[in-house]
């Protein structure tokens, strides 16, 4: 019984350091960006939402994936990414990394194991929305990380002015 738990602390500990000394951040993807009028597929595993999912009708994880993009706020696009910049800047462990004048990609990380998540927000002329995509680099399953935080995003753009 005492070994088991000395193992589990061990292992505990471990993850820990590895976090802090950034093996568990991942790579960020080559990929991110717009392309062609998308952003990248989700992933093909369930840790990720894309308000894009529709447009890839045979992915494995498309309703999985599946994410309803934010509407631009009346005073129009500008205004729109100023507000959503606004609000990423007061979340906890929120970087913005990249921003043009219909682009965002910010970078979330976690508290403790430091893992960081790829978030992306275009804002799609043809359909007058902020398209959005939230991915998370290691790993195969978010457990829902992604989604919440979209919707976190979501409801406090939606209350901005």
């Amino acid at each position: 019984m005492k070994l088991a738990f000395y193992i589990v602390l061990a292992a505990i500990v471990l993850a820990l350091v590895a976090a802090q000394v950034g093996l568990l951040s991942g790579q960020r993807p080559g990929d991110i960006g717009v392309r062609d009028g998308r952003l990248k597929p989700p992933s093909g595993t369930r840790n990720s939402v894309s308000s894009q999912a529709g447009l890839y009708p045979n992915h494995p994880q498309r309703t999985y994936a599946t994410i309803d993009a934010l509407p631009l706020k009346a005073a129009g696009a500008a205004h729109s990414l100023k507000a959503l910049e606004a609000v990423l800047q007061e979340m906890p462990g929120m970087t913005i990394v990249e921003q043009r004048p219909d682009y965002l990609y910010a970078q979330a990380q976690t508290r403790w194991l430091k893992f960081i998540d790829d978030v992306e927000f275009w804002v799609n002329p043809a359909s007058n929305v902020i398209e959005v995509r939230s991915a998370s680099r290691l790993g195969q399953e978010d457990f829902g990380v992604n989604r919440k935080r979209v919707e976190a995003i979501r409801a406090a753009y939606l209350a901005a002015p």
